[in-house]
């Protein structure tokens, strides 16, 4: 018989949530420590009648399962949107504005006018709806999970993407981040496009 894990205790705190905002969105995003690639965002609407096995955290879920579960929370959900904001833009509003548009962009993109929006962490964007932040979300809360699903398995495939065009950075092995391999392909090869130049601001210049 198949293994069922179900957190129940996020599942539970949305519902509590929804006896006095019924449409909740949950907000998340994924990339904003790497020195490559955009930053991604996702915005992700449940109800009641939604239960996901193994919905977590998605950076206590591994990568297998999160492709997995990708498919069940778009499957499930009410309404969801995943949305970016460049390196460009990262590089001219720095990485936490930029972070904060992506997920503007992402909650304006549900179609949907949420009651109240969960946000993941410590600070709130600037949204056209109630909001609340909700420190470490993605382990309280399964509509933030569900978005932090969604904006890693996306931002996973862009860097994999990034990979093929860029195949000397191993761009699929470090998704960006500031590994040892990653400095040692930037110190051969140099700054690419795609590189975030704010965060390698004493190499740049």
């Amino acid at each position: 018989m198949a293994r069922i894990v179900l957190h129940k205790e996020l599942f539970d705190y949305d519902t509590e949530l929804r006896k006095k905002y019924p449409v909740i969105c949950g907000v998340d995003e994924a990339g904003r420590g790497p020195l490559a690639g955009d930053v991604y965002a996702a915005a992700v609407i449940l109800n009641d009648s939604v239960l996901i096995d193994y919905l977590n955290d998605s950076k206590k879920i591994s990568e297998k399962r999160r492709e997995l579960l990708y498919d069940e929370v778009i499957a499930k959900a009410d309404a969801y949107c995943v949305a970016t904001a460049s390196v460009q833009e990262i590089d001219e509003l720095n990485i936490l504005q930029a972070t904060m548009l992506a997920m503007k962009r992402a909650v304006d993109g549900l179609g949907v006018s949420p009651d109240l929006a969960l946000v993941d962490g410590n600070r709130l964007p600037q949204l056209n709806c109630k909001s609340q932040f909700v420190i470490h979300g993605d382990a309280v809360s399964a509509s933030i999970a569900a978005a932090s699903i969604l904006a890693k398995v996306s931002r996973d495939r862009y860097m994999r993407e990034l990979d093929e065009k860029y195949p000397e950075y191993c761009f699929s092995q470090h998704k960006g981040y500031g590994t040892k391999l990653h400095y040692e392909k930037i110190a051969e090869f140099g700054i690419s496009e795609v590189h975030r130049k704010t965060f390698l601001k004493k190499l740049y210049d």
